[in-house]
């Protein structure tokens, strides 16, 4: 039996990201057997829930896991949420939310940022969908709780500077 290098980019202790469910912390790397073969897992505690995610190492970056964004990374952010010249897609509501579904589903700081910068332009000019706002909430959310593990600030204060942007 040969043995299979596993890319384990984390260790235990590490903050990692996992799309759509946003930051936990590694808490473990166990082995399991699964099928009769041994197989390793990130054991990833969401911050948000306190619910456990097992993962398996070998295909972490296949499901899009990865590091919080660095200090460089959330001025790319902020940049992105100060931008309004970007153009707010003129599709129908709910071609709009599938687009902006698939971009949270990224996992990527980057596209949660224009998801919810471009949900924040156009809930200024008209009144948002139950969906819409339900997505807002949760682009916020994965935000301001990276934002705050990337800071180490309280998610209250950088909740409050993200409001101060788009007061």
């Amino acid at each position: 039996m040969s043995e299979v290098k596993e890319n384990k980019s984390f260790a235990a202790g590490d903050m990692a990201v996992y799309p759509s469910h946003g930051v936990g912390q590694i808490e473990t790397i166990s082995v399991q057997k699964v099928g009769g073969i041994d197989q390793t897992f990130y054991v990833l505690k969401l911050l948000e829930s306190g619910m456990t995610i097992m993962i398996p190492t070998s295909s972490s970056r296949t499901v899009g896991l990865r590091p919080v964004i660095s200090q460089n990374e959330v001025k790319q952010v902020e940049d992105i949420l100060r931008d309004r010249e970007g153009k707010i897609s003129t599709q129908t509501w709910n071609r709009r939310y599938r687009d902006y579904m698939d971009k949270i589903k990224t996992g990527s700081a980057f596209e949660v940022a224009v998801v919810l910068r471009d949900l924040l332009v156009l809930k200024g000019d008209k009144e948002l969908s139950y969906g819409e706002r339900k997505m807002m909430d949760t682009a916020k959310t994965l935000l301001i709780r990276e934002l705050s593990v990337a800071r180490q600030m309280d998610e209250e204060m950088v909740e409050q500077q993200l409001e101060e942007m788009f007061a």
